[in-house]
């Protein structure tokens, strides 16, 4: 079967997990707990992917590898900070904005998207894992550029937790560590993850998934990243403003001085 197929076939498997996933969220009356979830979706994916592939390439193992160290390491993260928490602000107001019904509505609406969204972008997965061709310096490129982002939204999602546990952070703006080099490291590591499964993509010949990691690129920078995330802060938190002046967005630069 090729990539091309494989990919297209692992989408019912991930509509069950979307599926799961509402009616855990529903249960718990928190959409925002789909953040959970995400990065299980690729998981599920990764492991659909090396299932279907015959026989199995030598990058196959290194993909699954670094998707599952991603995946899991992200979904405990989320899991260990929003399980118990309430409702994130951005998922009650799409809830408000679709009342009445909106736990039926959540279904296409939050749960399907997102399932939707993790099946386009995992398409480099499906060719990088499936493909039989011979490794290339682009796959240690890849590999190396996906480990960096691992590694580096790891950090990035450390030091604001410990920053978040500090009961002497309360009202102030995470301006150190990586922070302090980017306003968002987090996602920029995500996206050198999706960069670097791309560039192993290319090398087992998936040029053509180019689109997945410029959607999630859009993702992270104009839709429910960056963007999203600074809609309003600066009205809820005003030392944010000062913050934003004098620190990248996304690609970490050193801080500008005021």
């Amino acid at each position: 079967m090729s990539s091309g197929w494989i990919w297209v076939a692992s989408l019912p498997g991930i509509a069950v997990l979307a599926t799961s996933a509402w009616a855990v969220c529903t249960v718990r009356r928190n959409v925002g707990l789909v953040d959970i979830f995400w990065s299980l979706f690729f998981l599920l994916a990764a492991l659909l992917y090396a299932a279907a592939a015959s026989p199995a390439g030598p990058r196959t193992a290194i993909v699954l590898v670094l998707v599952a160290a991603w995946s899991l390491r992200l979904a405990g993260y989320l899991a260990a900070r929003n399980w118990n928490a309430p409702e994130d602000h951005r998922y009650q107001q799409i809830r408000a904005r679709n009342q009445p019904n909106f736990e039926w509505r959540s279904l296409y609406l939050v749960f399907g998207l997102q399932g939707l969204l993790a099946w386009i972008i995992s398409a480099p997965l499906a060719v990088a894992i499936a493909s039989p061709a011979p490794m290339s310096a682009l796959d240690a490129a890849g590999i190396a550029l996906a480990a960096f982002g691992i590694l580096f939204e790891a950090v990035a999602d450390r030091q604001l937790a410990a920053f978040k546990r500090d009961p002497a952070s309360r009202g102030r703006v995470l301006d150190h560590g990586l922070w302090a080099w980017s306003r968002h490291p987090n996602y920029f590591g995500e996206c050198c993850v999706w960069w670097g499964f791309y560039l192993v993509a290319v090398g087992a010949g998936g040029a053509w998934t180019v689109f997945a990691p410029l959607l999630m690129t859009v993702l992270l920078l104009r839709v429910s990243g960056v963007a999203l995330l600074e809609k309003d802060i600066g009205e809820r938190r005003p030392a944010y403003r000062e913050y934003v002046a004098r620190t990248s967005a996304f690609v970490p630069l050193p801080p500008r001085r005021r």
